[in-house]
């Protein structure tokens, strides 16, 4: 035992609003730095013509799914081990996860390029990848999947950090390799000066050396007592009660970013056959909806520490209450954006298209589902907070229902030829259903002796 950074001592006693809004600014902010990555990257890729723009659009799902499962998934156990342990007041085993969750972290990046570089192609075919869309996606993954072992790496020393109840730091660390990720994807793949063009490897390679910066200035602000841990390898022991203190939570949550991919393939898939006009508009809506997740990531990630430290100080009241908390506060702001989208939608959907013939489905996908945002976002901000408790099961099972209904639900419109509307609406019922079972299955889950 040993006494605790003064800062974990508010977050485990202090006002529960106001100090979960100071945790949750800098990670939305770095969140949404990583999409305009995304969108960043797209541009230059786009630069190179219409084949290279197919092949990312075939290895984006697995890219985001690396993110999501390292950092929301993983991370999320990270912290939440964490936290319990400083919540308890133990420093000294919180030191001791954090190597454990360093050993975690870097086999699963290895075990992840593995997959990749045997299987790549095989996953890229099955999304209908072929020719020279299909070549061209496997040389462009070879090469990034290369640096799966650096991206999960770098997301488990920003989740060990988070753990803390430091938000800051990694969100700072995170925003700065963005914009070296942004320079560097441009004037590698694009050439610059002297520089060749490497083409869409050069963009990989952006994101390779970008991360590899983050991981060592990670290592170096946890290893030099910068932190409110400090990273330590010399004579710890590998015990696999460590090792289950994180997986119990981590290896279950990281069933939840697969469920989402697929639902978004499933929807994607089945919209695709009622034509492009439907498809474009969809997409327009759908893009909305990646600028949202960074709001309940960042405000689900900054409860993690929270609801952690109190369960680890037995304040299972006070556990609860900040899940509750940051639950509403992400409803609340995602009830204003599709509020905005629901009565004016055309202040989004024109940003990015003039024709009416695509905006008559935007407008309606916007309009229909833009009431039901409040829900998701509600739901996934509760399934981070769920991470700080130890207890994620109910809400990975709200994952699973609403990935049955697309699929589920989805088939039968399918077969009942049914027009986009009809899709649209089973969104909206989803994202709805979500929400409200989440709460369920956190209100009717026990997070200690006493709730």
């Amino acid at each position: 035992m040993s006494t605790l950074h003064p800062a974990i001592e508010r977050m485990k006693s202090g006002p529960i609003l106001s100090t979960l809004l100071r945790l949750a600014v800098p990670n939305v902010l770095a969140m949404v730095m990583q999409v305009l990555v995304g969108i960043t990257e797209t541009f230059y890729i786009g630069r190179l013509g219409t084949t290279p723009l197919a092949a990312i659009a075939l290895v984006f799902p697995f890219a985001m799914l690396t993110q999501m499962m390292s950092s929301g998934a993983m991370g999320g156990a990270v912290s939440s081990a964490i936290s319990r342990a400083l919540g308890a007041n133990n420093t000294e085993r919180a030191n001791t996860l954090a190597v454990h969750a360093i050993t975690i972290g870097s086999c699963a990046g290895i075990i992840y390029t593995i997959i990749f570089l045997l299987f790549g192609a095989y996953f890229y075919e099955l999304l209908g990848g072929r020719d020279a869309v299909l070549s061209e996606a496997v040389r462009y993954s070879n090469v990034l999947f290369w640096g799966a072992f650096l991206l999960w790496l770098s997301n488990t020393l920003a989740s060990i950090l988070r753990g803390t109840g430091n938000m800051v730091i990694p969100s700072t660390a995170i925003f700065a390799t963005a914009i070296l990720q942004i320079i560097l994807g441009g004037v590698l793949g694009l050439g610059a000066g002297p520089i060749p063009s490497f083409g869409m490897i050069g963009v990989a390679y952006g994101f390779i050396i970008s991360t590899g910066a983050g991981v060592l200035f990670f290592f170096w602000y946890l290893t030099t007592g910068r932190g409110r841990i400090r990273l330590r390898f010399k004579g710890v022991v590998l015990q696999w009660e460590m090792f289950y203190d994180i997986l119990k939570v981590g290896a279950l949550a990281c069933l939840s970013p697969v469920q989402s991919v697929f639902a978004i393939l499933i929807f994607t898939g089945l919209i695709a056959r009622l034509g492009v006009l439907p498809l474009a508009g969809y997409g327009i809506g759908q893009r909305l909806e990646f600028l949202l997740i960074p709001i309940s990531f960042g405000i689900g990630v900054a409860s993690v520490p929270m609801v952690g430290m109190a369960i680890g100080a037995g304040n299972i009241a006070r556990a609860r209450k900040v899940a509750w908390t940051a639950g509403l506060v992400s409803a609340f702001n995602l009830a204003i954006v599709g509020a905005i989208v629901t009565i004016a939608p055309d202040v989004w959907a024109t940003i990015f298209t003039s024709d009416e013939s695509v905006l008559s489905f935007a407008r309606q996908y916007l309009r229909t589902v833009g009431p039901a945002f409040p829900f998701f976002g509600l739901g996934l901000t509760l399934y981070f907070a769920s991470q700080g408790s130890g207890k994620v099961l109910g809400p990975v099972l709200a994952g699973t229902l609403r990935l049955a209904l697309v699929a589920g639900a989805g088939t039968w419109l399918a077969s009942q030829q049914t027009e986009a509307s009809g899709y649209f609406l089973l969104m909206a019922i989803v994202m709805f259903i979500y929400g409200v079972t989440t709460v369920g299955s956190i209100r009717m889950t026990r997070w200690g002796k006493k709730t």
